[in-house]
């Protein structure tokens, strides 16, 4: 997402500027047929038009706010998957104990138990975090507008990089192996950890009512997982998103011809005024249009999505400090001004 930073409006007609080349030649078009071929009987009222640009403000309103609860719920899940982590390492830590062991373990040995958990949590994470950069056809990051603006200004991680490098860093190889040869690999993550705990039951170093502790955190992992993957999976409603383009593009080609003779009241080629106008009419409504559809999927590796990478890494961060774990990873920086 855009840290620190506001759009210029440099940037802003960049990113909009072919939908300002379309305006211009769909507002001039009807200033040429009026005013140079005589076509008077191509003038429209501006009522109507004021009646339709109203109706169609609200329509793009709704799907803004719409879009824009999408965005806040991600970032809600994933502030919780963020305190879900530091809860999992400081539990961890302090319940997986030789309290109740039926065979007492060295400092190191519960040491490494801790760290074995808290990797395979952080492995959860990441692999999360690749499943959720997945690609989907109808996210709005691999259109060419914005496909250029990437690939000018920044990389996605999830999207250069291989699920299965980055898991080796704190998968076992035989769980490694197992793990990708899953559908759903943070899934199986979580069973995996389900699994450990169920032998550190029995072999005493938990006791049944931390056990029920740790549990009810793994099952508050699944819930938050499914949480971001209803938003990935299920996109804004398609019939709500064509519609309302297609009624914006009504709106814009219809505007020129109803400012034709609102401008010549205004005098001698004063009705060529009418083309930036025009423009400027419309270019609110499609620029509106576009903030809703880069808001609406804030999973799809985005300047404007939850930035789940450097989510993910201060959790590692923290965790291995919660451990008391030396280690020199530094939180991600914003590059241009964008951090993923």
């Amino acid at each position: 997402m855009h840290v620190g930073h506001n759009y210029t409006l440099k940037e802003v007609l960049n990113w909009t500027r072919k939908d300002i080349y379309h305006l211009a030649l769909i507002a001039i078009i009807p200033v040429i047929l009026y005013e140079v071929f005589g076509w008077k009987w191509v003038a429209l009222p501006w009522l109507p038009i004021a009646l339709l640009g109203t109706a169609v403000a609200f329509v793009v309103g709704f799907k803004n706010n719409a879009a824009y609860d999408r965005l806040w719920e991600a970032r809600k899940i994933w502030g919780a998957i963020l305190n879900i982590s530091r809860t999992w390492g400081i539990m961890t830590k302090d319940y997986i104990t030789n309290t109740h062991a039926k065979e007492k373990l060295s400092k190191e040995e519960l040491s490494k138990i801790h760290f074995e958990i808290c990797q395979r949590h952080l492995a959860w994470v990441n692999a999360l975090r690749f499943q959720l950069r997945e690609p989907r056809v109808w996210e709005a990051i691999y259109k060419s507008h914005n496909q250029e603006y990437k690939d000018k200004y920044f990389t996605v991680e999830e999207h250069s990089h291989k699920v299965e490098d980055v898991l080796k860093k704190y998968l076992s190889p035989q769980e490694l192996d197992l793990v990708m040869s899953k559908t759903n690999k943070a899934a199986q993550i979580i069973a995996l950890q389900s699994t450990h705990l169920k032998e550190l039951l029995d072999q005493g170093l938990i006791e049944d009512f931390r056990h029920m502790e740790l549990e009810r955190l793994l099952m508050e992992c699944y819930n938050q997982q499914g949480a971001s993957e209803r938003i990935k999976n299920f996109p804004y409603p398609r019939h709500y998103a064509t519609l309302n383009l297609y009624f914006i593009m009504i709106f814009v080609i219809l505007v020129p011809f109803g400012m034709l003779q609102e401008f010549e009241k205004l005098g001698e080629c004063m009705i060529w005024l009418s083309v930036p106008f025009s423009v400027l009419s419309g270019w609110i409504f499609t620029t509106m249009e576009k903030i809703g559809e880069t808001s609406e999927s804030p999973f799809e590796g985005s300047p404007n999505d939850v930035p789940i990478t450097q989510i993910s890494r201060n959790i590692e961060i923290d965790m291995l400090e919660i451990l008391n774990i030396n280690h020199e990873l530094k939180p991600i920086k914003p590059h241009n001004n964008i951090v993923l």
